[in-house]
């Protein structure tokens, strides 16, 4: 199953990727694939995070607009999860982290069977009410960072409340990695959502596409 992980920059996209490593590596075969428009450093983050053997861990560079490489045309990350599956398969989950993006950001459901999308507190309380595709119809909604949420004035139970109405009854996770009940609740979730991709009663779905946009 690949799983893509998409949202704005300095959400905690990797940290996710990580937390989802060091809590699924021991039972499932995993690989993940990070995009960045002109480095590697997400790939180097989870490397020396130590959560999967490195050359498990490939990174792709989009050289434009991160959703390019997750939307517009998907095969050089295609290409990097056909080559870990040759090199390391069988594999059970493959994580895909988007480049840092806007709020519009989604996957092709070429690339990804099943989408995160991640905003933190941080970014500001209103930020679930201004909606957008990855919030409105990522198959799990997560809002980062609550551990944060005193420092920088957000009431969290309102945030989840906006999210939730914006999303039509779809997921949304309130997650901080110092939070171990948190931590549980996601990597529970995507067990789930591995088991239905086994059995068949997955159907990926596409949020929607980009808003319009000139790369000029």
């Amino acid at each position: 199953m690949r799983l893509g992980v998409a949202g704005p920059v300095g959400t905690g996209k990797s940290s996710i990727l990580a937390t989802l490593c060091r809590e699924l590596a021991g039972e499932l075969s995993m690989a993940v694939v990070t995009n960045d428009i002109y480095t590697d450093e997400d790939a180097r983050f989870l490397r020396s995070a130590g959560v999967l053997p490195t050359e498990r861990i490939r990174a792709v560079e989009t050289g434009a607009c991160p959703h390019t490489a997750i939307r517009d045309d998907v095969s050089a990350n295609l290409d990097a999860v056909e080559d870990l599956e040759e090199a390391y398969g069988p594999l059970d989950l493959v994580l895909i982290e988007s480049g840092g993006d806007n709020l519009t950001a989604t996957f092709s459901p070429a690339l990804a069977d099943a989408q995160l999308f991640c905003i933190d507190v941080a970014g500001g309380g209103d930020v679930a009410r201004k909606g957008g595709p990855g919030i409105t119809g990522a198959d799990l909604l997560i809002i980062n960072k609550t551990d944060l949420a005193p420092y920088v004035e957000v009431d969290v139970a309102a945030m989840v409340a906006d999210a939730e109405a914006a999303r039509g009854g779809l997921p949304v996770l309130a997650l901080s990695r110092k939070d171990p009940a948190s931590v549980a609740e996601l990597a529970d979730w995507v067990r789930a959502l591995l088991a239905r991709h086994r059995a068949g009663s997955h159907v990926p779905t596409d949020p929607g596409p980009m808003a319009p946009h000139s790369h000029s």
